[in-house]
């Protein structure tokens, strides 16, 4: 299939100039008793765009809760798009006293599906290329926005994003969960009040992909709108691994394609780069100093760094060194002069042991509470109290990994100059 960059390719500057004019009838509200004592006037209601396999999984999480709704569903692949209405109207099926539902419809583009009146917020959980577009256009179109991490795909758009949701009073929600999470917590309030004493040092180790081999041309499949969902990326050949599978929802290629994401240094790098600065109390600015080596695949598709070695130097003088599992372990470990704190999905190991023992009390620094990501979303819809992983934060924490990319593929030391407000322009040392 010929593409046309002048016709079908959605480039940035473009689409942020734009202005979205499509509009749509508000479908029928469901009925009270499908929801019990959460009447349509109180539900917040949802679109969900992208609902591949992480889109799914949030769509079921939000599913979950009685005072919100999902009302339509959006992606450019039709298959999936079928398959998310069918797994939306089944699930509100069970709840149903007839037994039947029918009450989402279908989008395959995101900006009609941003145009309805009737919708409150949507999760975003497309590629990384299409992060700040999708944030972009809900936030301007009133809507309030749950995005997977990481943020944005660069830091010039995730200063725009902060700049829109700032503009416009909406709430963003970054589907940085481990901030929900207590043991993360935990281990951030630990280090903040002083009990591993001076922190020196932390460790952020995660896993790595593969490379892969060259993959020839293929037709693309009749339920994919490839162009679109290429957008602001550079025209390429469809193959299959560069973009999902279509027999099933296992992990897509485009999350090791650099024109579509920075590899697993944004993927995992995002979530445990967010906990390492928390924890140091940095989560409003950033490295200063940052040095890295990489390993990249010489040839084949897949492109994005192999093993890695990253140096952050923070003007408190912590150091924070991130790698793959080869070199450190999987989560974060943060090292002080008194002791140490290991934190990953699942566990905590503390030294020595009695700061476990010991709890919180007497804490003088404690940190935003949240049992339940996507619920403490929801709440702050209610509230319009900032969330726990708001957009501020989720861009330092992504700005830190991207500019780790960056880092490695420059292999020259990179300096932040001192910001200037929300603004940090980073330079090259002399």
């Amino acid at each position: 299939m010929k593409t046309n960059p002048k016709q079908s390719t959605l480039t940035r500057r473009a689409f942020l100039r734009g202005t979205c004019l499509a509009t749509f009838a508000i479908p029928t509200l469901v009925p009270s008793t499908v929801f019990g004592a959460n009447a349509p006037s109180n539900r917040i209601t949802i679109g969900c765009i992208g609902v591949g396999r992480m889109g799914r999984g949030d769509a079921q999480d939000f599913m979950r809760f009685g005072n919100a709704q999902i009302i339509a569903v959006c992606d450019v692949d039709a298959k999936r798009m079928a398959d998310a209405k069918q797994l939306v109207e089944r699930r509100y099926a069970t709840r149903a006293p007839e037994g039947s539902f029918k009450g989402c419809s279908e989008h395959g583009d995101f900006r009609d599906l941003i145009a309805r009146p009737d919708i409150d917020a949507v999760s975003i959980v497309s590629p990384d290329h299409w992060h700040a577009l999708h944030a972009i256009a809900a936030a301007n179109g009133g809507k309030d926005i749950f995005v997977q991490k990481p943020m944005t795909y660069s830091i010039e758009e995730g200063r725009a994003l902060c700049e829109t949701v700032a503009r416009t009073g909406r709430i963003l929600q970054v589907g940085s969960q481990q901030r929900s999470d207590t043991k993360f917590r935990l281990a951030c309030e630990l280090v903040r009040n002083g009990r591993i004493g001076e922190l020196k040092t932390v460790k952020v180790g995660f896993g790595l992909d593969p490379s892969g081999e060259e993959e020839p041309a293929m037709p693309v499949p009749k339920n994919l709108n490839y162009d679109f969902w290429l957008g602001p990326a550079p025209t390429a050949p469809y193959t299959e691994n560069r973009v999902h599978p279509q027999r099933d929802y296992g992990r897509p290629g485009w999350l090791r394609i650099q024109d579509y994401c920075h590899g697993m240094i944004t993927g995992w790098g995002s979530h445990h780069m967010d906990i390492a600065q928390w924890g140091m109390g940095v989560e409003h600015s950033g490295p200063i100093r940052i040095e890295a080596q990489a390993e990249f695949p010489k040839s084949g598709l897949w492109n994005v760094h192999g093993a890695f070695h990253i140096e952050y130097t923070y003007a408190n003088g912590v150091q924070v060194i991130c790698a793959g599992n080869d070199e450190n372990k999987q989560g974060v470990e943060f090292i002080g002069t008194e002791g140490w704190i290991w934190v990953k999905r699942g566990s905590i190991e503390v030294n020595p042991e009695s700061l476990l023992d010991e709890g919180t009390q007497g804490f003088k620094t404690r940190l935003y509470h949240s049992r339940n990501h996507k619920g403490n979303f929801l709440e702050c819809i209610r509230t319009r109290q900032e969330p726990v992983a708001p957009a501020e934060i989720g861009h330092r924490s992504n700005t830190a990994c991207v500019v780790g990319s960056l880092a490695m593929r420059l292999g020259r030391k990179l300096r932040f100059r001192k910001p200037n407000g929300h603004k940090s322009n980073m330079r090259y040392p002399n």
